[in-house]
């Protein structure tokens, strides 16, 4: 298992560790958690290079009707969980804070707020999961897997700067998967539509970071001290 932030894997652009991350009272450990877009693309090396990196459970925030079909065979062995983050049956939030919004982290707050349950379950089914690293992710690694990440490390004690030092990662890696699937990269996009509301990335970041305490957050919405415990030993390395 490398330490090494960027992980080059083929058939994965968007894919990182959250490890060496400064948290309260340690750093984020290496080869705890990866994050990534939709594997389906990774080649029977990529897989390899996911199982040599330590991971061995594979969390899927999509929903049924992104399923993809794998280019390589995933490694025996390699648990996959399926926990659709997004509710579409709420029809009430999405109505409000979905299209365009939902492409930005203006609608994490209202997310965070209205889901707590759903957020606590993926959240539960990391810290569960078997021995090893996991790896989680959505259709693209930034929106869904972004909330997800932004819970895990806001919960640890990392800084709101390296949180959305990361986030912003995802828009860089993320051109590179547009390209390739001969899309336009939409960052300058959800950028001007930031602007016309009077703020950007960052900002709504903090404004999410700095309304909440996260541990609260988790262990009222469900996991509890037990689990908080069991999430720090698994995710953080003591100083």
């Amino acid at each position: 298992m490398s330490r090494q932030r960027i992980l080059d894997f083929d058939g994965l652009v968007n894919a990182r560790d959250l490890g060496g991350l400064a948290a309260a009272g340690g750093r984020t450990r290496w080869g705890a958690v990866v994050r990534a877009e939709h594997p389906a693309n990774l080649s029977a090396s990529g897989w390899g290079d996911v199982q040599r990196h330590g991971v061995r459970t594979i969390i899927d925030l999509t929903g049924e009707d992104e399923a993809e079909p794998d280019r390589g065979p995933r490694p025996a062995g390699m648990t996959t969980i399926r926990i659709p983050l997004d509710d579409p049956s709420d029809t009430e939030f999405w109505d409000r804070w979905g299209g365009v919004f939902s492409g930005t982290p203006l609608y994490y707050g209202p997310f965070l707020d209205r889901f707590p349950g759903r957020v606590a379950e993926v959240v539960d089914a990391l810290v569960r999961a078997e021995p090893g690293g996991v790896l989680l992710h959505c259709g693209g690694g930034r929106d869904r897997t972004g909330l997800i990440v932004l819970v895990l490390l806001a919960s640890l004690g990392v800084s709101a700067a390296d949180i959305a030092e990361d986030y912003a990662l995802s828009h860089q890696r993320r051109a590179e998967l547009c390209a390739m699937a001969g899309l336009g990269d939409d960052t300058p996009k959800i950028r001007a539509f930031l602007a016309e509301r009077g703020t950007t990335e960052g900002r709504a970041l903090d404004e999410v970071l700095g309304g909440r305490d996260f541990t609260d957050y988790l262990r009222t919405a469900g996991l509890g001290e037990e689990g908080l415990a069991a999430l720090r030993e698994r995710l953080l390395d003591p100083a």
